[in-house]
């Protein structure tokens, strides 16, 4: 890295780590997880360290927290309060009992520290004078606070009065939520219709950071105690000596604090406390170690904002373990049979999750989609003590089991054979690690998912329509599938009169829907593919087959003569696995494509049917797999006179009708090796704006291939067909673009 790259690398992080202390400390609504937190701070130290001297003013290295919000009188704190180092794993712990007895000159002498849970609140100081609550100040930047006195008063946790205090003493502590309290707090909000809390921290320092002390008397916020700051007498002349004396005067200090010698003491209570995380009625990020002796807290003091006698053991922070209550079957639009976990909540990476996903029955049994073992083959059950991850934003997944926490007498999970929403048959294709509802339209899982997906941005995007509206009517009974939405204002006498009347509408946004609603009984062609919920037909595969068809009943009409090929196809795909299988256990080379001429002589498939096939494979982007599913759906009796019923009532806009004065204008290309001036995707749709259709297979329709480096079995075909064969430059040169 060069000073340049440096000081800009400093500009960046100072920026954005400013930004996430604004959103944390003073906004309460954090915008990145901890762990990403962490990884900034940590990397703004490694190029400090690598050049001192670009240091900026404003480093984050040397910050604590963000200014305090407007809206609240300014404390300055007696005694700064500071936040802690963080270590992230065992040998960040002993690397931290080394340097205190380094810096102690004590050798190898063991030390004693203490280990107590780090809660994930919001940091508070409390100030007596002569036993009485005097002032109560956020952390703010760590030298400023915000004065939060009527507030912290309203906190049963707090005493307004002690007694045996000294005559000065600053209490300082977390204010935090239980979960009950958390989960009972969302539950008011979202039946005021107001939007519910993120997780306990944010909701505890949203509700201490009112400007009207009545909210937060109205918000379950608790407080444990655990330091202090000005104090004009020591309480003790230990740390655990110190917080069991705050106890006696009657603050709430955590019961998982203990007195441990050594490294190795303090990572058995480490594990300890992490395995107890998610039973516990609060939410914590890690343990902190503090050296024990307040004698030799005072000689290795402070750094700039961290003190040397303390550090954070912070806890991976997409990890956690929890209980798994039960296992629940969801339905999807697919029919699709999905396993849900439900969990005691636990916070994964500053999210509270109770629910993850257990992919599918093989997973649940210890097995990877291609049968190898995973987890050592443990197999998860209801009772089991899980870990569960999240990776980013995506959905929490179930990692790991711990046997020797598993309930006496628990029995494998049986998947379902049965759709759990309709009764029908529940059928896991060969070689599909998914098992699906064979209901289809019947069911009214698939059916509510289907009118979701229906209704999405991408597909009809009806405004003022969206899940909610969907789950509401189709319970109603107003809305079956999609032709209903558009008969939703005819189908009662009055169906303005009926809607508005509703909870949650009025005269204004029952008009608004079935304006939005007849407006989109115009729609292109693409969107109407797309929104059909069609299996594996996603938006870029919708808008190909628009293109390649135009319209719809071009589509359908192909579809359906190319029926009997893709039942071949099938047919086929299932004789190769039988003869793979056969093979295996023979010891023996598989002979599958005389199997497969062999199924599809068999199948007595005609020249249109085959040729139509071939077609609908050769569209760029439509594979065997997305075509079978194509001709399932429109062949299924129920779904295709629900296409019918759906497609009468609109007006399909075709694709923009392309160029037909170009030189491959009307003309089917296909692409093959490694492009060097353009991506594959740029060729095509170049190509396509100039009025060609572009084909993922060589043909007799095919007209010109456009080869690169590494082109192979195409061209060779091509060739064999006498189809012309253009590089990448006279492509080109072809179109124009030289």
């Amino acid at each position: 890295m060069t000073e340049d790259q440096a000081r800009a690398d400093l500009a960046r992080l100072a920026a954005s780590i400013a930004a996430a202390n604004d959103a944390y400390h003073r906004k309460d609504t954090p915008e990145i997880s901890d762990a990403e937190y962490d990884r900034l701070k940590r990397r703004n130290l490694a190029i400090e360290d690598q050049f001192p001297d670009l240091k900026r003013d404003d480093s984050p290295t040397d910050q604590v927290g963000a200014r305090p919000a407007d809206g609240f009188t300014k404390v300055s704190h007696a005694v700064r309060m500071m936040s802690l180092g963080n270590a992230f794993d065992d040998e960040d712990v002993a690397g931290f009992d080394s340097s205190v007895r380094k810096y102690l000159g004590l050798g190898d002498t063991s030390l004693t520290y203490t280990a107590e849970p780090k809660i994930d609140g919001l940091s508070l100081s409390l100030r007596y004078e002569h036993g009485k609550l005097v002032q109560a100040a956020t952390r703010g930047d760590g030298e400023t606070g915000e004065n939060v006195t009527a507030n912290a008063r309203t906190i049963s946790d707090i005493p307004t009065r002690l007694n045996g205090a000294p005559d000065i003493l600053e209490v300082r502590g977390e204010v935090y939520m239980s979960h009950a309290d958390f989960a009972d707090l969302n539950d008011r909000q979202e039946q005021a219709g107001a939007k519910p809390f993120a997780n306990p921290r944010n909701a505890a320092a949203g509700s201490l950071r009112q400007l009207d002390p009545e909210i937060t008397r109205a918000r379950p916020l608790r407080f444990f105690a655990y330091a202090w700051g000005e104090i004009s007498d020591p309480l003790a002349e230990t740390q655990f000596g110190a917080v069991e004396r705050l106890k006696g005067m009657g603050f709430s200090t955590n019961d998982l604090t203990i007195r441990c010698h050594g490294v190795a003491d303090l990572l058995s209570h480490y594990r300890a406390i992490e395995e107890q995380r998610a039973t516990l009625p609060y939410d914590i990020d890690g343990v902190v170690y503090k050296v024990d002796d307040l004698g030799f807290q005072a000689r290795l003091g402070f750094r700039s904002t961290t003190p040397r006698w303390a550090i954070a053991h912070k806890f991976p922070a997409e990890l956690a373990w929890t209980r798994l209550e039960t296992i629940d079957i969801q339905v999807g639009r697919t029919g699709a049979l999905s396993p849900v976990a439900r969990l005691t909540p636990v916070t994964v990476g500053g999210v509270v999750v109770s629910n993850a996903t257990l992919h599918n029955e093989d997973y649940i049994q210890g097995r990877d989609s291609k049968g190898e073992t995973i987890r050592d083959g443990k197999d998860i059950r209801i009772g089991d003590w899980v870990q569960v991850y999240r990776a980013g934003d995506v959905i929490p997944k179930v990692a790991d089991v711990d046997l020797s926490k598993r309930p006496e007498g628990t029995q494998p999970f049986k998947f379902p054979t049965t759709c759990p929403e309709c009764g029908s048959e529940a059928i896991r294709e060969d070689g599909d690690a998914i098992r699906r509802c064979s209901g289809g339209v019947i069911c009214p899982a698939q059916a509510v998912e289907k009118l979701k997906h229906f209704v999405s941005r991408a597909a009809f995007d009806i405004e003022g329509l969206g899940a909610k509206q969907v789950e509401q009517f189709h319970g109603d009974g107003w809305i079956q599938e999609p032709a209903d939405i558009f008969t939703l204002e005819d189908r009662f006498s009055n169906g303005l009169q009926q809607l508005k009347n509703r909870e949650g509408w009025g005269d204004k946004s029952a008009t608004n829907l079935f304006d939005a609603i007849r407006e989109k009984r115009t729609i292109p062609l693409a969107r109407l593919i797309f929104s059909l919920g069609i299996r594996h037909v996603g938006e870029v595969a919708a808008r190909d087959l628009a293109l390649h068809y135009r319209n719809w009943t071009a589509l359908t009409t192909s579809v359906d003569l190319a029926r009997p090929a893709a039942l071949a196809h099938r047919a086929a795909d299932r004789e190769e696995e039988a003869e793979r299988r056969a093979a295996a256990q023979d010891g023996r080379r598989a002979r599958v494509s005389d199997v497969r001429s062999a199924t599809i002589a068999a199948c007595s498939v005609s020249e249109d049917a085959t040729a139509a096939w071939a077609d609908l494979v050769g569209v760029d982007g439509i594979g065997a797999t997305l075509a079978l599913s194509l001709s399932d759906a429109l062949a299924n009796t129920d779904e295709r006179a629900a296409f019918d019923r759906l497609t009468a009532m609109l007006t399909i806009v075709p694709p923009d009708a392309p160029s037909n004065d170009s030189p491959v204008a009307g003309k089917t290309v296909v692409f093959t090796g490694t492009l060097e001036k353009m991506t594959r995707a740029e060729a095509k749709a170049r190509a396509e704006a100039l009025g060609a259709k572009v084909s993922g297979s060589v043909s007799a329709k095919t007209h010109l291939l456009v080869a690169g480096p590494g082109a192979g079995s195409k061209a060779k075909k091509a060739a064999d067909l006498g189809i012309e064969v253009l590089n990448e430059d006279g492509w080109l040169a072809l179109i124009g673009d030289a």
